[in-house]
């Protein structure tokens, strides 16, 4: 593995992954107030924050098929690993929400 260790990895998926779902939020509540301007870019900015949640969560993966860190399953990566889940999933379901709300913008 590089030189970040294993805590720290997970810590950065867990940061990144969180600012991705609070991004999915800001970008929802925009939409809601017609700014689609800035609901765009707040999901732009979900989307940079879950690449690098995935590229932290990839090197946990390749560390571990190079036989360099053998993962036990811990709390505190399945901690990391739902949180990159639930905002992918948020990330998503804002885009949704963002394309009802123009809908709604137009009638």
């Amino acid at each position: 593995m590089s030189d970040i260790s294993l805590e720290d990895i997970i810590t950065e998926l867990v940061v990144n992954s969180g600012s991705a779902k609070s991004k999915a939020i800001q970008a929802i509540r925009a939409a809601k107030l017609g700014d689609f301007e800035k609901a765009a870019l707040k999901i732009k900015e979900a989307t940079e924050s879950l690449q690098n949640a995935h590229r932290f969560q990839t090197e946990i993966i390749q560390a571990e098929a190079r036989g360099e860190n053998k993962c036990e399953v811990s709390l505190i990566m399945v901690h990391g690993q739902d949180h990159l889940m639930n905002a992918i999933t948020t990330k998503d379901l804002a885009i949704e929400i963002i394309d009802l709300c123009k809908i709604i913008y137009k009638k």
